[in-house]
């Protein structure tokens, strides 16, 4: 019988993850319908169309509806699961009634919150999950243990982390028997922080960048994947833009996908693989055309060359290089 790990590509492998937040319709607690479960099929047909098989979820997505829509698309899909990885979070919780809004990664929460999500997801294993947001009174000893708990009881099969600096994560790792697989951030052509604080040391620039400086090198040197998300800058650089920076980006990128007869998606998400930490962007529209505009990125290596990287680079900036 062939395994999953055998017709699938494993955390670290994947070049696009198709994230599901757009999925289950409203940002509230009404209940899902007939439609939700007809748009979660298909963009999840439109991913799979596209060479993406790595699914990228959060118990928080639509207030848990992300997650049940997606289980329904796995009840209608016999197979589906074994050729697939899903990966999901948990560490949030949202507003509720006078309590606000918090992180929370007691270890208790953590086990709750993953057999709440195995049960919407209607499967009895997660393949990836991650922290979603540092909890500043997370204790890592605590964390570890329900992390080992729940690898032990084969509930999931690997850990990774999301929004985590490399010192917060050195500090998990260091009670951890086992490797964080992933760390997933905020990048893309627009939101470059986590490039800028690379090059504007030793400059007066670089008290803007908050990035904290390591985490990608940290990332690399010890095999831990990072996800990038809001890779397709919500659209700044294919659809509305709001300066004339934007503007002459969205002209560059659409320039290059002419002539490398490709989509302006492509472009932005190669810009983003082609750097040397192997960064595998979540593409997170829930419009079938759009993702499919991203299938080059997952079936194609990026053909920007160093000029071509660095000329994209800096018409987003606006500016020339320290």
């Amino acid at each position: 019988m062939t395994t999953r790990a055998e017709t699938t590509q494993g955390p670290g492998d994947e070049r696009l993850l198709y994230g599901c937040m757009g999925l289950g319709g409203s940002w509230d607690t009404t209940p899902y319908g007939a439609a939700d479960i007809a748009e979660a099929e298909a963009a999840v047909e439109a991913a799979l169309d596209s060479g993406i098989t790595v699914f990228d979820l959060a118990d928080i997505y639509r207030h848990g509806k992300s997650e049940a829509v997606f289980g329904e698309v796995l009840t209608r899909a016999p197979g589906l699961r074994e050729r697939i990885v899903v990966q999901t979070k948990c560490g949030i919780r949202l507003a509720d009634g006078d309590r606000p809004g918090m992180y929370d990664l007691r270890g208790e929460s953590i086990v709750g919150r993953v057999e709440e999500s195995l049960g919407r997801l209607r499967t009895d294993v997660i393949d990836v999950l991650l922290l979603h947001r540092p909890d500043p009174l997370a204790d890592p000893e605590d964390i570890a243990r329900a992390l080992t708990s729940l690898r032990r009881q084969k509930l999931v099969r690997a850990f990774g982390v999301s929004n985590m600096s490399a010192a917060q994560i050195s500090l998990l790792q260091a009670h951890l028997d086992f490797p964080l697989v992933a760390n997933q951030l905020e990048m893309s052509l627009h939101r470059r922080d986590w490039l800028e604080g690379g090059v504007l040391v030793n400059t007066p620039e670089e008290v803007s960048v908050g990035f904290p400086q390591g985490t990608l090198e940290h990332c690399r040197a010890n095999g831990i994947r990072l996800q990038a998300w809001g890779a397709l800058a919500r659209g700044r650089f294919t659809g509305l833009q709001e300066t004339p920076t934007e503007q002459a980006t969205a002209r560059h990128v659409a320039a290059l996908a002419e002539s490398k007869g490709t989509t302006p998606e492509t472009i932005l998400l190669w810009w983003l693989r082609r750097h040397p930490a192997r960064i595998a962007p979540v593409v997170g529209s829930a419009r079938p055309e759009r993702i499919r505009a991203c299938g080059d990125a997952a079936r194609r290596e990026p053909e920007l060359t160093h000029e071509e990287w660095y000329e994209l680079w800096i018409t987003a900036r606006g500016a020339a290089l320290p």
